[in-house]
C-alpha cells in the first residue's frame, strides 16, 4: 500500500487513490476529537488555505444556488482535497489535528461521489458545509 505523506514536498500529481491511502493513513487519528491548541486555533499552512477555502466557497454556493449536481461538486472537492494534500508541509500536533478534520471530511466527500440519491445528497452536502465550520472552529 502506498501511504502519502503530507511532508513530501517532491512536485507530484495527486490521485484520488493516493488521497484515500492518505486519510487510511490517519485514520487512527480521526477516531479522536480536535483539540484546540491551548484553548486557540491550529495554525494551517497558507499554501494549504486556499484548497479549503475553495472548497467550502463551492460547498456554500451549491447550497445557496440550489444547484443540483451534486455528482460535479463531488468532483471539484475531490480535486480540493488532492490540491489540499498535495500542499501539505505541516507536521507535529498541528498536522494531527488537522487530521481528525480531514480524514472524516474525505469521508463525507466519498459518500458525495458515490450517493445515487438526490435527498440524501443534500443531506450531504449538508454534512460538508457542518465540516468547514468544524474546521473554522479549530484552525486559522
Amino acid at each position: 500500500m502506498f501511504l502519502w505523506s503530507c511532508n513530501n514536498t517532491t512536485e507530484k500529481s495527486t490521485t484520488h487513490q493516493e488521497t484515500e491511502n492518505h486519510a487510511e493513513h490517519q485514520q487512527d487519528e480521526s477516531s479522536e476529537s480536535i483539540e484546540l491548541n491551548n484553548g486557540e486555533k491550529w495554525l494551517v499552512n497558507e499554501e494549504m488555505k486556499p484548497f479549503v477555502m475553495k472548497g467550502e466557497e463551492l460547498v456554500n454556493s451549491y447550497i445557496q444556488d440550489n444547484q443540483t449536481d451534486y455528482k460535479a461538486l463531488a468532483q471539484q472537492l475531490i480535486e480540493q482535497n488532492n490540491q489540499l494534500i498535495k500542499s501539505c508541509t505541516m507536521n507535529g500536533k498541528s498536522h494531527d489535528e488537522l487530521h481528525k478534520w480531514l480524514h472524516p471530511h474525505l469521508e463525507i466527500v466519498k459518500a458525495l461521489e458515490d450517493e445515487r440519491d438526490a435527498t440524501k445528497a443534500n443531506e450531504t452536502v449538508l454534512q460538508l458545509q457542518h465540516s468547514y465550520q468544524q474546521y473554522h472552529q479549530y484552525f486559522n
